[in-house]
């Protein structure tokens, strides 16, 4: 999947004020979703990266390489590349962090690159909260919420239920 459509739906969520057409818009995104993608898309449309904390700070986002013209960014490389940055330490690593970031913002649009640093920096305000990402899997998936609702309890987290 690509990290365009991922922030195509932030968008178009931000804009809708009513919770139904914030379900129908992030189940749409979900059911475009690979199994295995699910996860994590559910994690960047819910404001919240899988890996929690990568070592990115705002200072990291402030000076971004010039956008890409066409997307080819995909969640799966996105989702990797995050990983890659959070596992950095040591000495020169806060070079090494920088320069992988930029790797991925080089190959990001404006409007990836404007849903990267929002998502990074804590600051995905698109009403997607726990209740409206459940509603949206449940939708997606056709099940009933209430057995939505338990699966996430009993797993504890609503990523893998999406999967």
């Amino acid at each position: 999947m690509l990290l365009s459509e991922i922030a195509r739906t932030s968008a178009q969520v931000a804009a809708e004020p009513g919770r139904k057409a914030k379900v129908n818009a992030l189940a749409g995104a979900l059911r475009s979703a690979e199994p295995e993608e699910a996860p994590v898309v559910v994690a960047y449309l819910s404001g919240e990266l899988p890996q929690r904390q990568i070592g990115v700070g705002y200072a990291a986002l402030r000076d971004l390489p010039p956008a890409a013209s066409e997307p080819s960014l995909t969640v799966a490389e996105v989702h990797a590349a995050f990983g890659e940055i959070g596992a950095v330490s040591g000495p020169g690593s806060v070079a090494r962090r920088r320069e992988l970031l930029h790797a991925v913002f080089a190959r990001a649009t404006r409007a990836e690159q404007e849903f990267l640093v929002r998502l990074l920096s804590g600051d995905l305000r698109q009403g997607a909260l726990d209740g409206v990402m459940t509603d949206a899997v449940a939708t997606a998936a056709g099940a009933p919420l209430a057995e939505v609702r338990r699966a996430v309890m009993l797993r504890g987290a609503l990523g893998p239920v999406a999967a």
